[in-house]
């Protein structure tokens, strides 16, 4: 006859979805034969270890959300500061600002040529449908890139 000796932990208070945990703490295995207490050891150091892991991630996730919640809201995006956006990145392939990371200036005349035509493309496709404001701002911001560019790809 087998003898079972079951645990059940109730892990509610944890918040955890899987709501409890059952433990093996038979001391006969599935065969028939006495269980070894390393093996019921290790079984319960692989339960454990498998729980700590668990708990590391939620850990990890609950921090996240606290991170999240304590951050500066972000200004509401709009056409123009989106256009604006776009400038600043051509102003960086010209190579007028600094990479955060490097610390260096780089010039890609390529890539701030393709964000150029972008900027035109977005004009063609919303022409008619924006306000005063954003379309001055678009066609401001076209022709200072257009002009930039020209005397850039002069001084190769």
């Amino acid at each position: 006859m087998k003898q079972c000796d079951w645990e059940v932990s109730d892990m509610m208070d944890n918040n955890d979805e899987k709501g409890f945990t059952v433990k093996d703490r038979r001391t006969f295995a599935e065969d028939g034969e006495i269980r070894s207490e390393s093996s019921r050891n290790e079984n319960e150091k692989a339960e454990e270890a498998k729980e700590a892991s668990s708990n590391a991630e939620s850990d990890a996730r609950q921090q996240a959300e606290r991170v999240t919640e304590n951050a500066t809201p972000l200004p509401e995006i709009n056409f123009a500061s989106f256009i604006l956006s776009l400038h600043t990145s051509v102003l960086f392939h010209f190579g007028d600002l600094k990479d955060p990371a490097t610390k260096k200036t780089m010039r890609n005349l390529p890539a701030a040529k393709q964000t150029i035509d972008l900027i035109r493309l977005l004009q063609d496709k919303t022409r008619g449908n924006l306000d005063e404001y954003e379309q001055k701002i678009i066609e401001e911001v076209l022709f200072e890139l257009r002009m930039r560019y020209v005397k850039e790809s002069k001084q190769k």
